[in-house]
């Protein structure tokens, strides 16, 4: 232990106690410091993915659409799930197959690049479904 210690001193480093409880207790000749700063810069990058939402109507125009889509590829592309989600105002509710023709436009396009999480679902008086990154 002595030696050891000796010879971090002389090398400018620490000497770190790695498993106290091991007979003998095993220790590393390392920057402490650096070592720190190294932990802390790796667990900083780790991104936890969030969920955006975009919202469609039943009747939207073409435009309007691609600019959705837009979006969304915007978000899945910074690593985000995306959730796509359709509400029905009054007597649209009548006419769910349009929603479900939007829909299909949204995994027309982005089915190649992304994974469809959840399919279009049907729930009250609206349409879900969840895209998220391959």
């Amino acid at each position: 232990m002595r030696e050891a210690l000796r010879v971090a001193r002389e090398r400018d480093l620490d000497l770190v106690e790695v498993a106290p409880n091991a007979a003998p207790p095993v220790c590393r000749i390392m920057d402490y410091g650096k070592f720190k700063y190294q932990q802390s810069k790796r667990h900083s990058h780790r991104k936890t993915p969030e969920v955006k939402e975009v919202k469609v109507r039943p009747r939207i125009d073409m435009h309007d659409l691609e600019l959705k889509i837009k979006h969304t590829i915007r978000f899945l592309e910074s690593g985000n799930k995306v959730k796509v989600s359709m509400f029905f105002r009054g007597r649209e509710i009548v006419r769910p197959e349009l929603g479900m023709q939007v829909f299909e436009k949204f995994i027309e396009r982005l089915k190649d690049k992304y994974s469809i999480e959840s399919k279009p679902r049907f729930e009250g008086k609206s349409i879900t479904m969840i895209v998220s990154p391959k």
